[in-house]
C-alpha cells in the first residue's frame, strides 16, 4: 500500500515524537538512579554512630538501628528495605515495644520517648489525617487510645499515612477485639509498614547528602 507523502510526513513526526517520549523516560529513569546510588552511597558512608541515628528516625528500636547500621554497605534501596524487614521480624517482643513508644498516640504530637525533629516532623506529616477531625472524632480517638493502651500495655501502633481520623478510629476499635498475641503481631506489622515509608523518605533526604 503506498502512503501519501502527508500520510508519510505524519508518519514520520509520530515516530520522531514517540522516540523522544521514550528517550525522555529513560533518561528520568537512570537520573532517578543516580541519585538513589548517590543516596545510598552517603549513607553507607557514614559512621556506624551517625547510621544508627538514621536509622532510628525510622524505627525507634535500638537493636534493630544498630543491626541496620551494621548490615550496610547496601547497593539497592531494594536490598535496604528487605534487610529492614528481615532485622524486624527477627527481633523480641521488647525490642517492638521500644519501637511503639517512639510515636505519638494518634491524634497527639509528643511521644513518650525523645525523638529526632525529622523523626517527629514525620510523625506529624503522617498524622495529618487527624488535623481535621470533627471534635467528638478527636475525643472518640483519645478514649480510644486509652482503653487500648490499658487493654494491651503499650500505644496503639498505625500506618496513619493517608488515612482520616474517622478510618483511625474505626481500626482501634476493631482491633480492641484481637487477643494480646494476635494484637502485638498487628501492631508490629503498622510498625514494619511506617518503617518502610520512612526509610524511602530517608533515601529521598540523602540524595543531596545532607
Amino acid at each position: 500500500m503506498k502512503l501519501e507523502s502527508g500520510s508519510e510526513g505524519s508518519l514520520a513526526i509520530h515516530t520522531t515524537c514517540s522516540l523522544q517520549l521514550a528517550v525522555n523516560e529513560v533518561r528520568r529513569t537512570l537520573s532517578q538512579r543516580g541519585l538513589m546510588d548517590h543516596a545510598l552511597e552517603n549513607l553507607n558512608l557514614l559512621s556506624p554512630d551517625a547510621a544508627r541515628e538514621e536509622f532510628l528516625k525510622c524505627c525507634g528500636s535500638n537493636n534493630w538501628a544498630l543491626h541496620m547500621a551494621g548490615a550496610r554497605p547496601f547497593k539497592t534501596v531494594a536490598e535496604l528495605l528487605n534487610q529492614a524487614d528481615s532485622l524486624w521480624w527477627s527481633l523480641a517482643a521488647d525490642d517492638w515495644l521500644t519501637a511503639f513508644r517512639s510515636h505519638p498516640k494518634i491524634g497527639e504530637q509528643r511521644a513518650a520517648e525523645k525523638v529526632a525533629v525529622q523523626a517527629q516532623a514525620w510523625s506529624e506529616a503522617e498524622q495529618a489525617g487527624t488535623r481535621a477531625a470533627a471534635a467528638e472524632t478527636t475525643l472518640a480517638l483519645a478514649e480510644g487510645n486509652r482503653e487500648y493502651e490499658q487493654r494491651f500495655g503499650y500505644i496503639f501502633i498505625v500506618c496513619a499515612s493517608g488515612k482520616t481520623a474517622a478510618e483511625m478510629l474505626g481500626l482501634l476499635r476493631d482491633r480492641l477485639h484481637n487477643d494480646p498475641e494476635k494484637e502485638l503481631r498487628v501492631a508490629a506489622e503498622e510498625q514494619r509498614k511506617i518503617t518502610q515509608l520512612r526509610l524511602r523518605k530517608l533515601v529521598k533526604s540523602l540524595e543531596s547528602g545532607v
